[in-house]
Order: C-alpha cells, then sequence, then structure tokens
C-alpha cells in the first residue's frame, strides 16, 4: 500500500479501528505533509525521515551537494513546527560562544546571555563549513540536552531537535564532522536533484518574487508534539523484531568492507526509528519491514569503509545491501 494513503485507512485494512494515538499520529503526518509542500515541491521521503526524527526524539542531518534545497526543507519543517527555532551559519571563524551563548558585564553584574542552541528546533546550517572545535561544541547539546557554559550546566527546552546541513565533504572549505558526532545523528536525509517538472515548479514558485516560507503556518503546538512522542515511544516491538535489528547492527562489524562498524548506540537509534517508521505507517508494532526501511539512513553515517576497499570499488550502500540480504528476517508467529 502507498505511504501516501491515510493512516486510518491503512489500519482498519489492517484489521481495525486506529487508536487515538495512531488518528493523532496521522492528521499530524497529513497536515505536516500539507504545510511543508506550500513552500517545498517533491521532499516527501526527506520529509518523512525528519518526521521520524522529531517522532523519535533525535537529530537529523541533511547532506547533499549545494542548491538542491537543504535549508528550505530544514527551514519549512521548523516552521510548521510552531515551535521556539533558532539558526546557526557555519563558517570557518564560527565561535563555540556563537552556538552556546555567554555572559555580558552590565551594571556591575554579569549576564548570560543564551545562545540559538536554547531553541526547540536549532538549524545548523553547513555545519561541516564550522571549525571541528565549533562542532564539538553541540555533542553536548545534542546527547544530553543541556550544555555547560562558563562552569554551570543549563537544561535545554524539550522538544529539542538538531536540523544539520551538510554539503559533500570533497567540496573546498568543508571539513569532516567526527564520529562521535555523526553517531548523534539519529539519521542522515539525502535530497537528490528534482525532476524537469519539479524543478520547473520549483521556478514557477519563485515568479512572483514572493516567499513561499512565509506562507507556511504552524499545524502543531509543544504539548501535542510532545504526546506524539509518548505514543511513539508505546510502538510495541516484539522479541524478534528487536532481535533483527540488533543482528542487522552486528553484522556490519563482521564486514569484511568495513573498518569500524555500527556501534551499540546505532541499535538503540534504529530501535526508535523503526518505531516511528511503524506509527507513521499507521501500526501500533513494529514489523521487519519498518527495521529494513530505515536501516540505510540510521547505519550509513556511522559505517568507516575499509580504505584499500574503498579503492577497488566498495561503498556503504552496498555493503547495506548486502548485511540485509545476510540476516535472516523474522516469521511473524501465527
Amino acid at each position: 500500500m502507498s505511504t501516501t494513503e491515510p493512516l486510518e485507512t491503512k489500519a482498519a485494512l489492517a484489521g481495525g479501528h486506529p487508536s487515538p494515538s495512531q488518528a493523532r499520529i496521522g492528521r499530524f503526518w497529513r497536515d505536516l505533509r500539507d504545510a511543508v509542500a506550500v513552500a517545498v515541491v517533491s521532499e516527501e521521503p526527506a520529509l518523512r525521515l525528519l518526521a521520524v526524527a522529531m517522532l523519535a526524539d533525535g537529530h537529523a542531518l541533511i547532506e547533499d551537494v549545494p542548491g538542491v534545497g537543504k535549508t528550505l526543507l530544514a527551514r519549512a519543517f521548523a516552521q510548521s513546527l510552531g515551535l521556539s527555532f533558532g539558526r546557526i551559519q557555519g563558517t570557518p571563524d564560527l565561535l563555540p560562544t556563537d552556538v552556546t551563548g555567554s555572559s555580558i558585564l552590565e551594571a556591575g553584574r554579569l549576564r548570560f546571555l543564551p545562545g540559538p542552541v536554547f531553541a526547540n528546533v536549532l538549524l545548523v546550517d553547513e555545519i561541516n563549513r564550522a571549525t571541528p572545535r565549533t562542532q564539538s561544541a553541540l555533542l553536548e547539546a545534542m546527547q544530553e540536552r543541556q550544555v555547560s557554559i562558563e562552569g554551570e550546566t543549563r537544561s535545554l527546552p524539550a522538544p529539542f531537535l538538531v536540523v544539520a546541513t551538510q554539503n559533500p565533504i570533497e567540496l573546498e572549505g568543508t571539513f569532516s564532522l567526527p564520529e562521535a558526532q555523526l553517531d548523534r545523528f539519529l539519521l542522515r536525509v539525502t535530497l537528490g536533484y528534482p525532476s524537469r517538472d519539479d524543478e520547473r515548479r520549483i521556478a514557477r514558485r519563485y515568479r512572483g518574487g514572493d516567499e513561499p516560507l512565509e506562507r507556511i503556518k504552524p499545524i502543531v503546538d509543544r504539548d501535542t508534539l510532545l504526546a506524539l512522542r509518548r505514543a511513539v515511544s508505546e510502538i510495541v516491538v516484539s522479541d524478534a523484531v528487536e532481535g533483527y535489528a540488533v543482528d542487522l547492527v552486528r553484522a556490519t562489524r563482521e564486514h569484511a568492507d568495513l573498518r569500524l562498524g555500527a556501534s551499540p548506540r546505532t541499535s538503540v537509534a534504529l530501535f526508535r526509528a523503526s518505531q516511528a517508521w511503524a506509527a507513521l505507517e499507521g501500526r501500533g508494532f513494529v514489523l521487519p519491514d519498518d527495521v529494513a526501511a530505515v536501516v540505510s539512513p540510521v547505519l550509513g553515517h556511522r559505517l568507516l569503509l575499509d580504505v584499500d576497499r574503498q579503492l577497488r570499488g566498495a561503498t556503504v550502500e552496498r555493503v547495506l545491501t548486502e548485511v540485509l540480504a545476510s540476516v535472516p528476517v523474522p516469521v511473524p508467529e501465527r
């Protein structure tokens, strides 16, 4: 069945009426698609992964060449959520205090000025143009949902989501993200070039000189979004499906083309992303197909190829294809 069909229809065909939480998630997904479509043309697969990241309480990395709409998609997604929004532009002279904030002397006392990280949705545009020192300033925020500034620990608002955009590292003026930071992103999203018809639609939207982002209206509030997250965390994962996810992660550590497989944190990420994917499919339980659907975006940026194998043509995509083919898919019990 197509993923664009109403979630209530899917649940009914699966053998019953949708639960209240499934209905709420269904409305959220439909409203999100409609809101973002006002400014973004034909990016539903990428938007779906951003929705997975938000519902699974994770972070998303959007990677592709310049000019394909990474920033536009991230801004449209953030604007549609109706949450507080912060933006950081990655540049070589960006300092850690530009991210976290700092104190100023005012009337004989120090007053803390919070940085853009103190927002529900933080867009880090071209994160790999910032120096590694500044990139590392985000590590604590992404993992612990807090930052340590001038000897004091300050909590970040909930929900907290980092949506970072990145150009391919082969381009001039970019710095590779450390493996530890890549591991903090729940998933990686790629866009690719639009079709000819979609590219004409993109050009047509700017014919009048207006800004499509200004027409996006918030479709959800903070309390509703937190409730949706709690509902997703209750999606049922059977022992067999849980074992399937763990076996996929462990198989990467034994693959000959890799010098670094996925960490145990990846098993957690795959578990949570599968729950969110199943919720968007209109189900209250996870199938092996849900796990397989998120394997590439969840694992792809966490794997390091062996240098010699890479020179011989090995790719992460081929490794993941072989891993999926090698791990037995559990058969559901009657």
